[in-house]
């Protein structure tokens, strides 16, 4: 599902509970997260709706590499698009399901049985082939980078060591990545949020980078999962402080 414009110039595709963005900044447009190995059907469909291809996409950038965000991850850098990441998950992206976590996640479904549907979409679409890739570009954090849109690195660790949001302030924009989230495939539970236990590494630290995402003051988040919030990032970061972390 593509969703236009959710901030000026920025257009969310859906796909299994999951969220990437097109950032289209005059005839080039970079992808942020890369959803699942068989979500290239709805990647080319938008870019065609976009007026865009392919050959138009200069860059993929990765908030952190867990295999929900990694999975057309391969199948780009094959075709000539460079993947930007974070060093602290450079080894996640090589190996995409060898990452730690707080706790185990063997014990979720029984506590949250909806969450079943939204994992059984995600293997349905690739969750368990995702390929992991090598040679990627490394980004750190306060770095603006030389991309479509010039987002600048935030970096939000805790989820994973290496993940990082990325901001865009003249779009009022953020992209959270799973640092917050509007829906957690976890707990099943929407609003905002710092995804559960079973996938976040630290998440003291995770609870701790909200106050970077504070300081950007964008008004819409742009996260990971879930809808759009779209009102203002500090509001969001105090209602996923209270939330709390399953």
């Amino acid at each position: 599902m593509l969703e236009r414009d959710v901030a000026p110039g920025i257009h969310r595709l859906q796909h299994a509970s999951t969220n990437a963005y097109l950032i289209e900044d005059g005839g080039a447009v970079i992808l942020v997260d890369s959803l699942f190995p068989r979500s290239r059907p709805h990647l080319d469909t938008a870019l065609a709706t976009i007026g865009r291809s392919i050959a138009d996409v200069r860059a993929l950038v990765l908030t952190h590499a867990h295999f929900d965000h990694l999975g057309m991850a391969e199948g780009l850098q094959r075709e000539g698009v460079p993947l930007w990441l974070h060093q602290g998950d450079a080894r996640i992206a090589r190996h995409p399901y060898r990452y730690r976590t707080a706790n185990s996640r063997l014990w979720y479904p029984f506590r949250y049985p909806g969450s079943l549907p939204i994992f059984a979409a995600m293997t349905s679409v690739g969750a368990l082939s995702v390929d992991g890739v090598r040679g990627t570009v490394p980004i750190e954090a306060d770095a603006v980078l030389d991309l479509p849109g010039s987002p600048r690195v935030v970096a939000t660790p805790g989820h994973t060591d290496g993940h990082v949001a990325l901001h865009l302030p003249d779009r009022g924009a953020v992209i959270s990545g799973d640092a917050l989230v509007t829906l957690d495939p976890y707990t099943t539970r929407t609003g905002p949020r710092v995804v559960a236990g079973a996938a976040t590494v630290k998440p003291e630290l995770a609870l701790r980078s909200l106050d970077a995402l504070e300081e950007t003051d964008a008004t819409i988040v742009l996260p990971g999962h879930g809808e759009v919030w779209r009102e203002g990032v500090r509001a969001a970061a105090r209602a996923a402080r209270a939330a709390g972390i399953d």
